[in-house]
Parts: C-alpha cells; structure tokens; sequence
C-alpha cells in the first residue's frame, strides 16, 4: 500500500494506513524530482510525503 499526501491530510494518510494494514507505515518525504508530478491521495495539492509498507 501506498499514500501520497500533502501537509494537511498526513495524519489521515497514517490512520487510513494503520486501520487498513494493522501495521505501522514508513513515512518519508518526497524527492524534488518526484514533488512536481505527485498528488496527494486526498486532494488536488502537490504530495509531500509518502506513507507505504515497509521496504
């Protein structure tokens, strides 16, 4: 699983992560060249970070 998200939904994306998986989430920002094209899941603002499974 994998979230995009802006500043203001990070706390969602965690607990939409933690709720769906049972697991905790590595959280990481977004690389410069990744930030322009990237999306956050809840809305139309660029992603600044990534929440997903464990590498």
């Amino acid at each position: 699983m994998r979230i995009f998200s802006c500043e203001t939904h990070i706390n969602q994306a965690l607990d939409m992560f933690v709720a769906e998986q049972k697991t905790f989430p590595m959280l990481e920002k977004i690389n410069e060249n990744e930030k322009l094209s990237t999306k956050c899941t809840y809305c139309d603002v660029a992603a600044i970070y990534i929440v997903e499974d464990e590498k």
